[in-house]
This record gives C-alpha cells, sequence and structure tokens, in this order.
C-alpha cells in the first residue's frame, strides 16, 4: 500500500511547479485527477524534443495521473469541477492570484462546499504582497532572487540554473505544505490555504549566503564553479574535462596534502580554511596548473584512495546510466499505451516499508474525463451532452477539435 492512498487531488495546474507537486504526490500514491482546459495543458506543445506526438517535456512530469477536460469558463464546467471537490482533500492551482476569485471558485466558495479541503496556490511572488500580481516564470525568479548574482564566472554576465530549480523548488515547498496541512487536519478536522512562491522559494535557499550578507553588509559575488566559505571547494580542470573537489575542513586538507605531495603546500599560508580563503588567488592557480596535466579520472581515483569527496563533472549521458543510478531506481522504464517503453526518473524520497511507485503512464488529454464524470455520479447521457456542448471532452473529442 502506497502511503498516500486515500487522497484524491485535484489538480488544476499547469506547466512545471505545479505538475511537479502533484506528480510527487501521485508517486506517493494519491490519486490526482488533472483537471485541463479544453486547450490543455501548455507543455503538451512544448517542444521538439517530441516522442512521436507526446512532448517530452510534458511526460517528464505528469505520470501518475488521471485527466479530464473541463471547461471552467462555463458554469456547467464549475458546477462538476465543484462536485470533484465535495470528496478531495486536496486542490493545487498554479494561476496568477486572483484568478480562482474571479471564477467563482477561491478558497472561501470552496471551503463552503468541503471544510476540509486544502487549497495549494503556487504562484510567482505569492498571494500577498506588492508584487502579487506580477506574471511569475522561473527565470525571473532566479533572476529577482538573488540566485543570477552569484551564479556564473567572476565579472561575467548573471547566468541562470540549468534546471528550473525555482518552479522545482516551489513545487516542493508546496509539496510539504500539503503533507503539513494533511497531517494538522488529523487535530482540527479542517483545511487550510497553502500559499507557496518562486520568490520565496529563492530566497529561502540563499541560507549561508544570505548569513553572509547579514554579517558584513557585503552583497556575495559570482565565484564560478567556487565556494564563498570553503577553500578549495570548487570545480576544477583535468587535461580532458572537469571534476569536482570539496575540501571541506582541515583535516581533509591534511590528506589533500598528502595526496598531491607539493612542498607548496606546506606553506602556513594555506594551513587554515579561513588562510585559504584569504589566499585563495594565490592558491587556487597553482592547483589548476597542475590538475591540466592528468586525465579526470587519475584526479578522481586518487583523491578517491584518500577519502577526499571528489568526482567527475557529468554530462546526463554519463550520470543517467550510471549502475549506482540505475539501482537506485532513479531511472525507470515504464509501458506507454502508444509510445511502447518510456524512460522516466525514479522517486527520490525512498521509504523502507511504503515506498512510492512510478505506475501509469502520463495520460492524453481528457482520458479519463468519461470516467472520472461516472464516480462522480453523472449519467452517461448528461456526459454526451457534455461533451457536444464543450463543457468536457474525451482524447477521442480534444484531438478531433485541435484538428
Amino acid at each position: 500500500m502506497l502511503p498516500l492512498e486515500g487522497i484524491k487531488v485535484v489538480d488544476l495546474t499547469r506547466i512545471l511547479s505545479g505538475p511537479y507537486c502533484t506528480m510527487t504526490l501521485a508517486d506517493l500514491g494519491a490519486e490526482v485527477i488533472k483537471v485541463e482546459s479544453p486547450t490543455g495543458d501548455d507543455t503538451r506543445q512544448w517542444g521538439p524534443p517530441f516522442i512521436q506526438e507526446e512532448s517530452a517535456y510534458y511526460l517528464s512530469v505528469n505520470r501518475n495521473k488521471k485527466s479530464i477536460v473541463l471547461n471552467l469558463k462555463m458554469e456547467k464546467g464549475k458546477e462538476i469541477f465543484r462536485e470533484l471537490v465535495k470528496d478531495s482533500d486536496v486542490v493545487v492551482e498554479n494561476f496568477r492570484p486572483g484568478t480562482l476569485e474571479k471564477l467563482g471558485i477561491g478558497y472561501d466558495e470552496l471551503n463552503k462546499i468541503n471544510q476540509r479541503i486544502i487549497l495549494v496556490s503556487i504562484s510567482g511572488f505569492g498571494q500577498s504582497g506588492p508584487y502579487a500580481n506580477k506574471p511569475g516564470y522561473d527565470v525571473l525568479a532566479q533572476g529577482m532572487g538573488g540566485l543570477m548574482s552569484v551564479t556564473g564566472e567572476p565579472n561575467g554576465t548573471p547566468v541562470k540554473a540549468g534546471y528550473s530549480i525555482a518552479d522545482i523548488g516551489a513545487g516542493m515547498w508546496a509539496t510539504i505544505g500539503v503533507l503539513t496541512s494533511l497531517w494538522e487536519r488529523e487535530r482540527s478536522g479542517k483545511g487550510q490555504w497553502v500559499d507557496a512562491s518562486l520568490l520565496d522559494t529563492m530566497i529561502s535557499w540563499q541560507t549561508y549566503l544570505a548569513g553572509n550578507y547579514f554579517a558584513t553588509h557585503e552583497n556575495p559575488k559570482p565565484l564560478g564553479g567556487a565556494h564563498p566559505n570553503i577553500v578549495p571547494y570548487q570545480v576544477f580542470s583535468a587535461s580532458d574535462g572537469h571534476f569536482v573537489l570539496a575540501v571541506g575542513n582541515d583535516s581533509l586538507w591534511e590528506h589533500f596534502k598528502e595526496a598531491m605531495g607539493m612542498k607548496e603546500l606546506e606553506d602556513p599560508k594555506f594551513q587554515t580554511n579561513p588562510d585559504r580563503i584569504e589566499n585563495r588567488d594565490e592558491l587556487i592557480p597553482m592547483l589548476d596548473e597542475v590538475f591540466e596535466t592528468k586525465p579526470k579520472q587519475e584526479w578522481v581515483e586518487l583523491f578517491e584512495s584518500y577519502k577526499i569527496p571528489c568526482g567527475p563533472v557529468n554530462e546526463f549521458s554519463d550520470i543517467l546510466h550510471d549502475p549506482h543510478v540505475k539501482e537506485r531506481e532513479m531511472v525507470v522504464e515504464m509501458e506507454h499505451p502508444s509510445l511502447g517503453i518510456l524512460h522516466q526518473l525514479g522517486v527520490p524520497v525512498k521509504l523502507s516499508r511504503t515506498p512510492g511507485a512510478v505506475k501509469d503512464a502520463p495520460p492524453s488529454q481528457g482520458e479519463h474525463s468519461e470516467a472520472i464524470l461516472r464516480q462522480i455520479g453523472y449519467q452517461d447521457d448528461e456526459i454526451q451532452k457534455f461533451i457536444q456542448e464543450g463543457v468536457t471532452g474525451n482524447d477521442q473529442e480534444v484531438s478531433s477539435v485541435k484538428k
């Protein structure tokens, strides 16, 4: 039995932050009903690459869900949505703040329908504050939240992270909000409104960099692959690529000196971490010159033999085929009804007794519309009328309308 079996989630989200949250809940056993507009989740069209006609982007964050098409601009669509909410535990949305209220299905309305409902709202800047109504995108949050100011090479152009970490991080905080609210509801019997934002996520992850700023009132600067508080702790170039070295304390520094066998490293100016930070500009070029003389794997093997944290900078083609990753089930195969074997990333949190699972392929748009409507009490003749009126649609009707 999966840990969240019995929890029902109505998923109004699209793109990335919300779908990542609801996929996590689905992986852990929640029943997730993905409510899509007649035009569908935007990411169904985001490509190339496509696998046949399916967007690789959409497929990456929508497994283990059911899909129903509902036109929430129509009163009948909102009526069906309210029926779904009656016996659900969670509603997740990532529209701009105020959108649900304009549709007449905001938190106050949902709470009247079901006092146990937990509404999760993910947005760029939160449900309150001067920026609340700004459109929210991952790159904006990375820039405004400070991440880009400390990412990239010294004196270079600010750079965003290679992953959409503001979106994904907000989705993770939203998931934590759901789990916390479900636990609190066991005591109070009442739901609540969870407010997660991309900007808050970026600020919450500043941690020691914010601590450094509070201590010095000096803005942290980009250091490329280096660390502001630890030296050497960064990316280095070898003769054939790059590797990461993490000499995280003075004990490891002693091992590092032994491994390197360089008398220059015995200089008193390098013997403590504060010394090495102060003399970073002298130490790092010295190491750079030596590291470029051998392949990265030789350095990795040398430092690992001295129990110094070290590893290669992997391409996706390296890490996604790594035997460790395979054993940890972080790349899994599943059967897709039309695409055949589909590769997916695995469930990152490992539970010993009730682990999560990758079970069902990402749904086609409206694939479960009719089944879900029957489940909440609508008859076949009513469902066919909804389809004819454009209130809902199954995957065949949606496909024919798009064509």
